[in-house]
């Protein structure tokens, strides 16, 4: 069993990273609200590879905290996988995305860090250049004992560069 999952992940990654198609990166600064169990804003950055229709993400996100409201500041480092659309339509591109990492969460004196899921989609819709404007939604899913919700959606707008 170990070998076949082996040899199916050293496939996938030769097939991903050593066919002739060309691979693009990008890279996105964002802000955005989230929501669980009070909505608050948030800020981050992620960059991205990808070819055709499969990429990969490493994301950082801190979305702030609200006393009053018993919600936490969360830190997320998330590892994404995506699937998106092979071209640009109408100069937009979607994409749907799922992944793991770690959170961390703090409201007054108590700290919790673990680890989590999140699934979500966008677009990418092109401006000028290799500028271009994301819009995207994730839901996140805390395990452990999470401060505040196991569970917050976030949705953001972020400059996006493709190179």
């Amino acid at each position: 069993m170990r070998l076949q999952r082996a040899m199916a992940i050293t496939i996938f990654v030769g097939a991903l990273f050593g066919s002739g198609t060309s691979a693009f990166a990008d890279i996105t600064g964002f802000l955005g609200l989230a929501g669980g169990p009070s909505l608050r804003g948030a800020k981050g950055v992620a960059v991205g590879v990808g070819l055709v229709i499969v990429g990969v993400e490493l994301e950082y996100s801190d979305t702030g905290d609200d006393l009053p409201g018993g919600a936490p500041r969360i830190r997320t480092g998330m590892a994404n996988g995506l699937l998106q659309t092979p071209a640009a339509v109408a100069g937009m591109q979607l994409y749907a995305t799922a992944g793991g990492g770690v959170y961390h969460h703090e409201l007054g004196g108590l700290t919790e860090t673990n680890v989590g899921i999140n699934v979500g989609g966008g677009v990418k819709k092109k401006l000028i250049g290799p500028l271009r404007i994301r819009i995207d939604y994730r839901y996140f899913r805390f395990s452990g004992s999470p401060i505040g919700a196991e569970g917050v959606h976030r949705v953001y707008v972020g400059a996006n560069i493709k190179f």
